[in-house]
C-alpha cells in the first residue's frame, strides 16, 4: 500500500489551507474533527447535513485536507483514523484556523461546547 503524504509543518502554506477550507463540505469535516476529543474515521464523517457524501468525494476531501497539512491520517485496518494538526498550525499561523472556522460558524467550541485550540 502506498504511504500517505503529510507535509512537514514548515512546508504548509496558508494558500493550501485556504483552498482546502474553501469547500463547505471540507470545512464541516475539519470542524467536526477539530471538535472531537480523539481521531475519527472517514466513514464517521460521511454525513453533510441531510445527505451522505459519496465515498469517492469523501476520499478526495480527506486527501485535500491531508495534503494541505490540516490533518494527519493513519491507516488502521481498512479504516483511516484522522486527527487535526490544530496545535501545530496555530503555532505556525496564529489565529488562522479559528478565524476560518468562526467565519463558517463552525468553530469547535460552538460544535461540542469545548474550548478551542489556542
Amino acid at each position: 500500500m502506498r504511504p500517505l503524504f503529510h507535509p512537514a509543518l514548515e512546508d504548509i502554506r496558508p494558500e493550501a489551507i485556504l483552498y482546502a477550507l474553501a469547500d463547505p463540505e471540507r470545512a464541516a469535516i475539519f470542524a467536526q474533527l477539530a471538535g472531537a476529543a480523539c481521531g475519527r474515521t472517514c466513514s464517521a464523517l460521511a454525513e453533510f447535513g441531510e445527505r451522505v457524501i459519496p465515498k469517492s468525494s469523501l476520499s478526495n476531501h480527506f486527501k485535500v485536507l491531508r495534503e494541505s497539512g490540516l490533518i494527519v491520517s493513519e491507516r488502521q485496518g481498512v479504516e483511516m483514523l484522522n486527527q487535526t494538526r490544530c496545535a501545530e498550525l496555530d503555532e505556525r499561523f496564529p489565529g488562522l484556523i479559528k478565524a476560518i472556522l468562526t467565519a463558517y460558524g463552525q468553530f469547535p467550541g460552538q460544535l461540542k461546547g469545548r474550548t478551542p485550540p489556542q
